[in-house]
């Protein structure tokens, strides 16, 4: 097939690789607008971007496609159908429906749980036992299109969103390649009215520990926004980044450090904390942090 593949980060080059590897002809990629990064705050281009580069495929950043010349130019390219992952722009309806099968979307929910911006993180927070990617057939509200396939994956007790997102950009390449199969052949499904929920952009003011809550809400919690914007707590003035942790059958002082190398008491139960991450330091295993880190039992984290 003819098509134009629309990515930014690291887990769309998974769904670019392999429908290259499938042989279908990728005419053009579309990703965001190199950014200003590191110390000499030189553009950077986005990781699509740049594996496309490196295969020379023609790489397109507009800023949106409110200019008709973009729009013209996308139209040109006569494509069968687009691929949308991750891509960061909202595309209008003209432009869903350039292509002769329109554009599909790797979601990585199974909708209509979890439209919206952070469905990974979302599904951990919410203690959810499963997840997977959603190939959708694209429509002008928010994840509400048809969904041609869909593949699903449990969510171990150890996931985090680093982890889960690794997982589900390997399985959303695997079932998009699938789904170009697909697309001459079958009517994609529509989504159910019942059981809509929405992934709310995460927001920095939720990554604060609260530790009145019960210690199976904060290990969702925490594993959720991990590794970013990562779960913090603080202990003498300095903030602690919560990385992994495990569910501890012993009840203490709500935030007090209640065991070692590090369990704190949490509103019901506590966590074991097996990964963190202090103020200028990378992350690390507890035993590894624990070297120099003044605090032992009794001491209270807030």
């Amino acid at each position: 097939m003819r098509i134009a593949f629309m990515g930014t980060p690291d887990f769309s080059v998974s769904a670019l690789r392999a429908i290259l590897s499938a042989g279908h002809d990728v005419v053009a990629v579309y990703s965001q607008p190199p950014r200003r990064a590191g110390r000499g705050k030189k553009e950077k281009p986005s990781a699509v971007h740049a594996f496309a580069e490196k295969l020379g495929i023609p790489v397109h950043t507009p800023l949106n496609f409110k200019n008709a010349n973009e729009r013209q130019h996308f139209k040109d390219l006569d494509l069968d159908v687009a691929i949308v992952v991750a891509y960061g722009l909202i595309l209008p309806q003209e432009i869903l429906d350039t292509p002769k099968f329109g554009c599909l979307n790797i979601h990585a929910s199974l909708l209509p749980r979890w439209r919206g911006a952070a469905p990974l993180q979302r599904a951990i927070m919410a203690g959810d036992q499963q997840t997977g990617v959603g190939i959708m057939q694209m429509e002008a509200g928010l994840d509400t299109g048809p969904v041609l396939l869909e593949k699903r994956i449990d969510i171990t007790q150890d996931d985090t969103a680093g982890s889960l997102h690794d997982k589900l950009s390997i399985l959303g390449a695997k079932a998009i390649v699938q789904a170009l199969d697909l697309l001459p052949v079958v009517d994609p499904r529509v989504q159910d009215i019942e059981g809509i929920t929405y992934a709310a952009k995460i927001d920095k003011s939720e990554a604060r520990i609260n530790w009145n809550e019960t210690a199976a809400n904060l290990k969702n919690h925490i594993h959720g926004l991990s590794p970013f914007p990562g779960a913090w707590t603080e202990i003498s003035g300095e903030r602690l980044k919560i990385i992994n942790v495990e569910v501890f059958d012993k009840s203490g002082p709500v935030g007090q450090m209640v065991g070692e190398p590090l369990i704190i008491a949490c509103g019901d139960k506590s966590l074991i904390i097996k990964r963190a991450q202090r103020a200028g330091k990378g992350p690390m295993d507890i035993e590894a942090l624990m070297n120099g880190f003044d605090v032992k039992k009794g001491s209270q984290f807030s």
